[in-house]
Formats: structure tokens, C-alpha cells, sequence
């Protein structure tokens, strides 16, 4: 198989990343197209061939690190503007290393590869970052999981980090009532409901009345999300998960949010 075709089996996570990363579907889209457009225009990029997915990761954050701000003339606003602002003052490179640990699976040496520190370095920011998202505000979040053992484990590790649980919904209906009697300020949210209903329709009625709510899926059926048509969601996470990879997803939610959407 070509370099190419391998590139490009690849580049669904990589939009996965970038899209987490900057906290928007279009700015994460347009950093994935733009590294396309370096690499094709500087095949160097792909040099020391440390495999296809490090090459391409790290060929992002060579256009990321050279721009330092999303592509693109657009303005922005709502919760990618207040992203952007935030993001200006976190640690160099803190949660890049913790997306690609905590996301992407990345080992601590392939993450300094990848962003160009060395192994301990990268240990280090991942720590920092988890300690500067601990200090962001906590809000109210609401679970759309049906199978009950998940829901309960969602719940510990929400609580556990300091969040309130509004209530948990097994199908689009409870959804429904349960958010528009409780608002709450981050939705934790799976596909397939319990009904046979869906949880992306569920969140679409709750985003049709509070259209700021940062949203998580966790679901076994990924790819369902990942088409490339719109809307596609910032923050995805795969069946079977890691605790880590919840608390980091809802730490950056939270911290996206946190300068208008979470209660005080």
C-alpha cells in the first residue's frame, strides 16, 4: 500500500484530534485540510518515515505550531471564539500532548516525536495539562447512555471530578424532558438509545433550544459520525473507553464553555 492510501486511511483520527483540538468542526477541518496541502507541497514532512500516522499528526502540528491560530479569515464566535481566547493561555503544547495520549492513544515517546520533545518533556506537559484543566470551573452535565452499568460509571467519573450530574435519559423522549427541565452545561450523550431511538437526534432537539452546550458522544459505532457531512461533533469518543479519555474530553468541554455557558 502506498504512503498515500495509508495517509488516508488516517485521516479520520486526525480530524478526530484537530477538531478536540481547537474545539470546532470547521477550524479542526480546515488545520487537516492545510496539512494535506503541506504535505503535498513539501513531501519532507514525511521524511524518517516513523510510520504513516506519526508522520501525518506530526506533520499537523508543524502547520499548527507554525500558525498559532485556527486557518482561515472567517470570524468566529460562540464557543470557538471563547476557545481561542482560552487556549492563548495554557502551556505551550499541554494539551496537545494530553489529546494525543488521552485521544489518540499515542505513547509518551511516539507524542514527542509527534510535537517535538523528548519523551520525559512529553510526560510532563500531560501532567501540567491535567492540572491546569482541573482548575477550570465546574458545571452541571447530562448522561444519554441506555445500558445502565455505562451510565453509572459516566456518572463516577463526572462526580469525581467535581461536575454535577443533572440526571441520566435512556431514550430520545427522557432526553428531551430531562434538558429542557434541567439545563445543564455539557451533554454526555451515546447513538443508539434504548427505544431504538437516537441520541443525535436527542441532542439536536436540546441544541435547538440551547444552542451553546458543548456535547461529548461516546459510542461504539464511531464511524457513524465521522462521514464528512455536518454537523460532525468536536469531541468523540470510542466504545470501550478509558476513564482518562472521559475526564480529558469533559475537561475540555468544560473548558471551552466555561467563560459563558456553565452556571455560576
Amino acid at each position: 500500500m502506498s504512503m498515500s492510501m495509508r495517509i488516508a486511511e488516517e485521516l479520520p483520527y486526525l480530524r478526530r484530534y484537530a477538531r478536540a483540538l481547537t474545539g470546532s468542526q470547521v477550524s479542526g477541518d480546515k488545520y487537516a485540510a492545510a496539512t494535506l496541502e503541506a504535505i503535498l507541497a513539501d513531501r519532507s514532512l514525511l521524511e524518517g518515515d516513523p510510520g504513516p500516522r506519526i508522520a501525518l499528526f506530526r506533520a499537523f502540528h508543524s502547520v499548527w505550531q507554525t500558525t498559532g491560530a485556527p486557518v482561515g479569515d472567517e470570524p468566529v464566535e460562540g464557543i470557538e471564539a471563547r476557545a481561542q481566547a482560552l487556549l492563548s493561555r495554557l502551556t505551550t503544547n499541554t494539551r496537545e500532548a494530553l489529546l494525543l495520549r488521552s485521544l489518540e492513544e499515542f505513547t509518551f515517546a511516539e507524542i514527542g516525536t509527534i510535537i517535538g520533545v523528548a519523551e520525559e518533556e512529553a510526560r510532563d506537559l500531560i501532567a501540567i495539562a491535567y492540572r491546569e484543566m482541573a482548575q477550570s470551573v465546574k458545571g452541571r452535565v447530562q448522561i444519554i447512555e441506555d445500558e445502565p452499568l455505562i451510565a453509572l460509571d459516566l456518572r463516577n467519573i463526572v462526580t469525581d471530578m467535581g461536575h454535577e450530574v443533572t440526571g441520566i435519559a435512556r431514550t430520545r423522549t427522557e432526553a428531551v424532558a430531562l434538558g429542557k427541565r434541567e439545563r445543564p452545561d455539557l451533554i454526555l450523550a451515546d447513538i443508539n438509545l434504548a427505544d431504538n431511538s437516537s441520541g443525535v437526534d436527542a441532542v439536536g432537539d436540546l441544541l435547538a433550544e440551547y444552542d451553546d452546550i458543548p456535547v461529548i458522544f461516546i459510542t461504539a459505532y464511531p464511524e457513524k459520525l465521522l462521514t464528512g457531512e455536518k454537523p460532525e461533533p468536536a469531541f468523540l469518543i470510542p466504545k470501550p473507553f478509558e476513564h482518562e479519555q472521559v475526564r480529558s474530553a469533559v475537561s475540555q468541554a468544560m473548558f471551552f464553555a466555561s467563560t459563558q455557558t456553565l452556571s455560576a
